[in-house]
């Protein structure tokens, strides 16, 4: 026996009613429970469709899908991980290098002579923020579209758009910084301090503009070479 298009479609519900909402994830869940849900009827034919689910969704254990779901969040988060790690490289191999240490250099620069130091600090800090909460704003919004418009919706691809952890990060090197700034005397009069602020700062704006900019202009061909199908979709 062979499970209908109807049932095929009340698996993919049933996935999504128990909080799997990435079409990825649904359709290998509903994979494995078809190819599961036939293997019982091959040695119980008499045995009902919602008996056969049941049997096989009692086999994820108490927590259902969740542990799978985990697991693969964790595969994709990893593979998020080294692209960022990628593209951060690249700003300390040449040529980028030299627009790296220019950035430092010129930065430190204005630290060094200004009066103003910490307002052009704070000030740097706060364009980094506004900029990335910005991007979170924006990216929520078009998540809220996607659900309304019943638009499919994919692990990497929120991995990928999936601003809110960064939030943390944003503001506290900042916390740090200021910490530190208030604590140490003459602090800006410091040259290997202010040259130390210079770099992390510099080295902070690559990272924010990789996460928010460079990997999701990418963002499709990373897709569809994690996911051949989804290029399909986008046609």
């Amino acid at each position: 026996m062979k499970l209908t298009a109807s049932q095929i479609d009340h698996l993919f519900i049933f996935t999504r009613q128990h909080y799997v909402e990435w079409y990825d994830l649904q359709s290998e869940l509903v994979d494995h429970l078809a190819n599961a849900i036939e293997t019982q009827w091959q040695e119980n034919p008499k045995r009902s469709f919602d008996e056969a689910l049941n049997v096989e969704f009692k086999k994820f254990g108490v927590f259902g899908f969740m542990d799978m779901v985990e697991k693969r969040q964790a595969v994709l988060s990893k593979k998020y991980n080294s692209i960022v790690w990628e593209h951060f490289k690249d700003f300390f191999g040449i040529p980028k290098i030299v627009l790296t240490i220019a950035m430092t250099l010129l930065l430190f620069s204005i630290l060094k002579v200004s009066i103003y130091s910490g307002w052009i600090f704070m000030g740097l800090y706060l364009i980094l923020t506004v900029f990335s909460f910005y991007k979170i704003f924006k990216n929520r919004k078009k998540k809220q579209l996607k659900a309304q418009t019943k638009e499919k919706i994919w692990l990497f691809e929120e991995i990928i758009n999936q601003y809110g952890s960064i939030a943390g990060i944003i503001v506290l090197p900042f916390n740090i910084f200021n910490q530190l700034i208030d604590q140490t005397d003459n602090f800006f009069g410091n040259a290997n301090w202010v040259l130390g602020l210079s770099f992390f700062s510099v080295v902070f704006s690559i990272l924010i503009f990789i996460i928010f900019k460079i990997i999701p202009s990418k963002a499709e061909s990373y897709l569809i070479a994690t996911y051949p199908e989804y290029k399909l979709e986008k046609l």
